[in-house]
């Protein structure tokens, strides 16, 4: 019995620090959390199996997919999931980066202000919603700015937690401009936080990150006044 109730405490522990870390946005790894097997599977099938058991999700609801209204809905969202918005999840949508030389010899920062960010949070698979701004200063290469947008793209639509969001962005922005003068910010807002829980409509969430040049006063001051921050 001892050893029953031990077990049943341990298992009350881990729940409990589960909701936590939920409600907490803690994030365990740079990297999303993603299984070694995870595209093995093709696409198709993925669709296949998330139709079926987000059908099933709606029937223990209680919902009648016999209504026209409803009974595309599970095939909706497996196709939403697999082709939209997680489509950053799959390598094979990363977008390819062309670098060009400098020839402007433009040695300036280069600021992309005000990109949509649309994700998801990972802990409750609802919207991240708002807006990045990205910075980089040339060692000799360019990149077109819409690789900008779309690097900010693919790295959002995956379940995420936005400080992990906003260091993928950055460390990719790092590989891709082969420099570590690049900053990164993002201020959004989590449906989580103001449907659920806390419900607070009126916050927001402020990431960043500063690397290389901009980890000095001058430089950061400078893009932040482009920011009006």
């Amino acid at each position: 019995m001892k050893q029953n109730g031990t077990s049943s405490n341990i298992q009350s522990t881990d729940m409990v620090e589960v909701e936590e870390i939920g409600n907490d946005h803690v994030y365990s790894s740079i990297e999303t959390p993603m299984r070694k097997d995870a595209f093995a599977m093709e696409d198709d099938l993925k669709m296949e199996l998330i139709e079926k058991h987000f059908r099933h999700i709606m029937e223990i609801m209680g919902l009648d997919l016999t209504d026209d209204s409803l009974k595309g809905t599970p095939k909706r969202v497996a196709k939403m999931f697999i082709t939209e918005v997680f489509s950053g999840l799959d390598p094979k949508n990363k977008p390819a980066v062309t670098l060009f030389e400098n020839k402007y010899k433009y040695d300036q920062m280069l600021v992309e202000k005000d990109i949509s960010v649309f994700s998801n949070c990972e802990h409750h698979f609802v919207p991240i919603y708002g807006k990045a701004h990205v910075a980089y200063i040339s060692s000799g290469k360019v990149i077109g700015l819409s690789k900008l947008n779309r690097i900010v793209e693919y790295f959002a639509k995956r379940p995420q937690v936005q400080e992990r969001l906003t260091v993928q962005i950055a460390n990719e922005l790092k590989l891709a401009l082969e420099t570590e003068d690049v900053a990164v910010v993002i201020d959004a807002q989590h449906m989580c936080v103001q449907s659920r829980g806390i419900r607070d409509s009126g916050s927001s969430t402020v990431t960043a990150f500063y690397g290389g040049k901009f980890q000095e006063e001058v430089t950061k001051k400078e893009f932040l006044s482009y920011l009006g921050m």
